[in-house]
């Protein structure tokens, strides 16, 4: 399958490593939760790299959040782009971290670190996760207040269903105002979470969305498998969906 060519039309900093590109490019239909590819020529060889989308299914441009990895080929060129550059994409997009995926409940849980933020603001973008759940809790974890990016339109979900939905930053490495200083996992495991969300997790009521870095996916997989949750699997239902993304 050929690649497509995509113009960059805006890119956002939200901190000297932390940022966020618009891409037009003709790609197919895809669902939210699902990820791109996005592709330069560097050096003498194409570097590669995926990429969940921001945006809804429906909403153009494209739009990707990402982080600069230290001597990464790829993102310390992505970083430095200005609109009418080139970059290239799949015209298929792939991935399992959708909605499809789980079965039906009453709260859903979207629990993010970093960029794997960026998944869950796709999936909140569409109607489903609010025709399916009574109650949504995002939860986003970041090492300083700074990369607790989107904001704005994270207040945009809230005021939408200001009762059934809430959002809950945690900063791990400062104090600040309206957040919590510790560790999703760490939180979950100690009940401050849910106290800051007013809602439980347990096996008969919650569908949990796990997205970043694989030590928190790991931890926090642990710690709901403690209360008797399991991996969603194809033909045997569970409570827990994740995804390795950082």
């Amino acid at each position: 399958m050929g690649w497509v060519k995509g113009e960059v039309r805006e890119l956002k900093r939200w901190t000297e490593r932390l940022f966020s590109l618009r891409v037009d490019a003709d790609v197919e239909p895809f669902k939210a939760g699902q990820y791109n590819r996005l592709r330069l020529f560097v050096g003498e060889e194409w570097v590669a790299r995926p990429y969940s989308y921001v945006n809804p299914p429906d909403v153009r441009p494209l739009e990707f959040h990402l982080v600069a990895v230290p001597e990464g080929p790829l993102t310390s060129r992505l970083m430095h782009m200005e609109p009418g550059d080139a970059v290239e994409l799949m015209p298929r997009s792939t991935g399992l971290f959708t909605l499809d995926q789980l079965p039906d409940a009453r709260d859903l849980w979207l629990l993010a670190t970093g960029t794997g933020l960026g998944p869950f603001l796709s999936i909140l973008g569409t109607d489903e996760p609010w025709r399916r759940f009574e109650n949504i809790r995002l939860v986003h974890s970041v090492r300083h207040g700074a990369e607790l990016s989107y904001r704005d339109r994270i207040r945009e979900y809230a005021r939408r269903a200001p009762e059934r939905f809430h959002y809950q930053p945690l900063v791990t490495r400062e104090r600040l105002e309206g957040t919590a200083q510790t560790r999703i996992s760490v939180a979950m495991q100690d009940g401050q979470l849910e106290a800051l969300c007013g809602l439980g997790i347990d096996a008969v009521h919650s569908q949990v969305m796990i997205c970043g870095n694989p030590d928190m996916v790991r931890d926090t997989q642990a710690v709901l498998k403690g209360r008797g949750m399991q991996r969603n699997r194809r033909g045997h239902p569970g409570q827990i969906t994740v995804e390795n993304y950082w």
